[in-house]
């Protein structure tokens, strides 16, 4: 999906706070990314023919491009929304010793030991 960055950020959406923490913790424990921040969020959109405006709470994975389609994935299979938001942003930069941290607690080694 992302393979010409070497990590991404995924977002997405879900329905309140239970569902966010579920979601963040099962994304971290199949170690599909390092860490996903939860944040609660206000969001208007259109939705079969309506303007809607919901409390939500976003969350903000952290992981590398080439657990993108994973992750993509997993979040869609585990969602509870019709039409989920799942947006992919590359990271073009950023601490060395965060990055390393990012590759260490997703490498493939680690996942498959789990």
């Amino acid at each position: 999906m992302t393979e010409t960055f070497e990590f991404i950020v995924v977002s997405t959406t879900v329905d309140g706070e239970a569902a966010a923490d579920k979601l963040a913790s099962k994304i971290v424990e199949k170690r599909l990314a390092a860490c996903v921040q939860r944040m609660p969020v206000k969001s208007t959109y259109r939705w079969k023919g309506g303007v809607e405006s919901a409390g939500e709470f976003l969350l903000v994975a952290k992981t590398r491009a080439a657990l993108a389609d994973d992750l993509v994935k997993f979040i869609g299979e585990s969602h509870s929304y019709e039409v989920p938001e799942v947006v992919v942003t590359p990271i073009v930069g950023g601490s060395k010793p965060y990055l390393d941290w990012i590759v260490e607690e997703t490498n493939e080694e680690n996942r498959l030991n789990e």
